[in-house]
């Protein structure tokens, strides 16, 4: 049996960076950050990426859909510590299928990578049913970031 192998492609265009400063209330009694925040600090990402790139929760709601997450992972390398400013980076991955993919690098202060991750969504109508083809704003959406003809 062979495995089907998605075609994801990275849209260097449609990256999004930030930085944010670690807070007390997302560390452990030793000042490092609880493992469940880096999924956070992703959403944190995809909405950076959604309002810079004309594609935000908002814009999907508005459309009359919502774009739940069916995957995510996080792999974690070096810890982060209360009072560091980390880089987020927030890469989003083409593919043809009806779904949106993201990748994540979170920096430490140093620039080494403490985590990196992927989440994939799909979309839902308002009655909760999936869409099985990309509902047209995401096409049109596709359209102006250079993605379709």
């Amino acid at each position: 049996m062979t495995k089907r192998k998605e075609a994801f492609k990275l849209i260097p265009e449609l990256t999004t960076e930030f930085e944010t400063r670690i807070r007390f209330n997302e560390c452990d009694p030793l000042g490092i950050v609880w493992h469940g925040h880096y999924i956070k600090y992703f959403e944190d990402g995809r909405e950076a990426f959604g309002r810079k790139h004309g594609v935000s929760y908002l814009d999907v709601a508005e459309s009359g859909f919502s774009t739940p997450i069916v995957k995510s992972m996080c792999e974690h390398k070096l810890s982060l510590r209360y009072g560091d400013v980390a880089r987020i980076k927030t890469e989003y991955f083409d593919t043809p299928a009806a779904k949106i993919v993201f990748r994540y690098t979170i920096y430490d202060p140093n620039g080494d990578v403490a985590c990196t991750g992927e989440t994939i969504q799909v979309f839902v109508d308002k009655k909760g049913e999936l869409q099985l083809t990309n509902p047209k704003f995401y096409e049109d959406w596709k359209r102006r970031a250079g993605l379709i003809s």
